[in-house]
């Protein structure tokens, strides 16, 4: 059976949060099995410019070594009363854009609340509700922690319903 093999990623310049995940390329509806998660830790005494090179060495690395086919990485979110953080993280999804597009992934972006209802069935669901609910989907010991890495999961989980083919019925009844 052929398997994909899917990245999340969770952009921070302080953590980035990711997972690699293998599905089934046939049967979507399978569950997935977690190959690999964690966080990438940027020093925020670094600067950022400093920060970002070490995400591009530390992603490409992670994608070379999981032979990634996809990578899903959240769309940017910019809230009106924190357009720094915006910003920055905007610096950071740059880098993952830029590194996934070199090795020549397919990639995919999803918004925050999509990947909160296709994880949680609740758009607006806390971050303790999709550790749990990730924890359960993919029968973990514990829920995945820091938050960053259950988010990375649930992104990755929202991106393999994205990339693999919806089965057409044959319209008989």
């Amino acid at each position: 059976m052929r398997q994909m093999r899917i990245v999340g990623i969770d952009p921070g310049l302080q953590r980035t949060g990711y997972a690699v995940l293998r599905a089934s390329a046939e049967r979507p509806t399978d569950t997935p099995s977690l190959a690999e998660a964690g966080v990438f830790r940027f020093k925020s005494s670094l600067p950022v410019h400093d920060r970002l090179v070490e995400l591009e060495q530390d992603l490409t690395a992670l994608l070379a070594r999981s032979q990634a086919q996809v990578v899903c990485v959240e769309k940017l979110y910019a809230h009106y009363a924190h357009p720094t953080t915006a910003i920055i993280m905007g610096h950071a999804r740059g880098v993952i854009l830029l590194v996934a597009a070199r090795m020549g992934l397919r990639l995919i972006e999803l918004p925050a609340t999509e990947v909160k209802r296709a994880v949680t069935g609740n758009g607006h669901a806390s971050k303790q509700q999709v550790q749990s609910t990730v924890q359960a989907l993919l029968a973990l010991p514990a829920p995945p922690s820091p938050t960053d890495v259950s988010d990375a999961i649930a992104i990755a989980l929202t991106g393999i319903q994205r990339a693999t083919p919806v089965p057409v019925s044959s319209g008989h009844a």
